[in-house]
């Protein structure tokens, strides 16, 4: 029995100016209770390229792609079928010495004090993230092109601006700051507009991983799951990784049922 249905297709296209190894993360991860028929395509002025799929963590996979000089596009076509209701995952102890470590966009460490005077004192886990995601919805203004590559939770907070990802970053930095394991996942977001790769955020809680957005821009039960890391380094869509390739083009069209869920967001929810 199919539980729901969604579609995602995603068009990247580059200036390949030297030959180039790039690895691309953007199908659809293939978690328990979903079935996917995709098509992965990669062509260099028109014609195949070799492409190799690797399997990640979280069920994700990424692909190796290596093109020569040219116009290279990559095109990502997928209808998921939701089989069966989604399932919370349980917290391995590994998952949770990761997801409380501080990294490159969530240095944790570095916000301990501002983290601890404000949402220490709530009493349990699930009212210390609630606090996190409310501040975070109510501070900071979705903006595009004010932030960059570069862009950490510190700068997020200081700048009070960003996009999905640095809200992202700014919930996990603080959650972690108070002892709270938390990760990110790369989605489709069928409901989000406009439509874009989504980044989320999911904190242990009562040892189950439970997704949270900031920015509450799509309902989380009806999201895809592409990736799952510590921040955008782990779950990037794409990454040269060796020549020189430039991102001219990006097209994402994601649909989900004919009625989208109702998503308060101060509640929990489990991410497939």
């Amino acid at each position: 029995m199919i539980v729901s249905t969604a579609t995602a297709n995603c068009q990247l296209v580059f200036d390949v100016s030297q030959p180039a190894w790039l690895a691309v993360q953007v199908a659809a991860a293939r978690r328990p209770g979903l079935d996917i028929s995709e098509r992965f395509e990669a062509l260099t002025n028109g014609v195949p390229v070799t492409v190799q799929e690797l399997a990640g963590s979280h069920h994700g996979r990424q692909h190796l792609v290596h093109a020569c000089p040219g116009t290279l596009v990559i095109t990502y076509e997928a209808a998921v079928n939701r089989i069966a209701p989604a399932t919370v995952e349980q917290v391995t102890q590994p998952q949770r010495i990761a997801a409380l470590r501080p990294s490159r966009y969530c240095p944790a460490d570095r916000m301990a004090g501002f983290a601890g005077s404000h949402f220490a004192h709530s009493p349990n886990e699930p009212d210390r993230v609630q606090a996190i995601c409310t501040y975070v919805w109510e501070h900071i203004r979705y903006e595009v092109d004010v932030s960059g590559p570069g862009t950490d939770a510190v700068d997020t907070l200081l700048a009070g601006r960003g996009v999905c990802r640095d809200f992202a970053h700014l919930v996990a930095a603080l959650c972690r700051a108070v002892d709270v394991p938390a990760r990110i996942a790369a989605v489709y977001a069928p409901g989000l507009s406009p439509m874009d790769f989504h980044v989320v955020v999911e904190t242990a809680i009562d040892g189950k991983w439970h997704a949270w957005d900031a920015t509450r821009s799509a309902p989380r039960p009806s999201m895809i799951r592409i990736a799952t890391g510590r921040d955008a380094a782990d779950v990037a869509f794409s990454t040269v990784l060796s020549g020189r390739a430039e991102l001219t083009g990006i097209q994402i069209t994601v649909a989900g049922p004919d009625d989208l869920p109702l998503d308060p967001h101060e509640e929990l929810a489990v991410l497939g």
